[in-house]
């Protein structure tokens, strides 16, 4: 069984950067695209970044194009989102996921494992 752990989220100011690391364990998540969402309050839980198993492919949402970065490191059974010039809008619990399921996927209801969250608050 999967089990995934977020850690780096905090306050920040606006313009700041933050780095988000997820860490798997348990069984390895080497085979697996993984995926980082995030949910703002009262909003849905919204695509943020998908990472390919092998780190070659990576896809973002249009909100964070240009300003965020995923990355993974399979020996460390980990992923990580850098995250740049961030803003007041980008204040939301981050999650990192995985599927099992499906080899690439953007879509919300395909990932199978989560994490617990992280809290990442931008203030302006």
């Amino acid at each position: 069984q999967v089990q995934l752990a977020e850690s780096g989220g905090g306050l920040v100011q606006a313009g700041g950067s933050l780095r988000l690391s997820c860490a798997a364990s348990g069984r390895t998540v080497s085979w697996y695209a993984m995926g980082w969402f995030r949910q703002a309050p009262g909003k849905e839980r919204d695509f943020v970044a998908v990472i390919s198993a092998s780190g070659a492919r990576t896809t973002y949402g249009d909100s964070v194009k240009g300003r965020f970065t995923i990355s993974r490191d399979n020996a460390k059974e980990s992923v990580y989102l850098q995250m740049n010039n961030l803003q007041p809008e980008d204040t939301a619990i981050y999650y990192c996921a995985t599927s099992t399921v499906k080899a690439w996927t953007k879509e919300f209801s395909d990932y199978d494992v989560w994490g617990q969250g992280t809290q990442v608050t931008v203030s302006s």
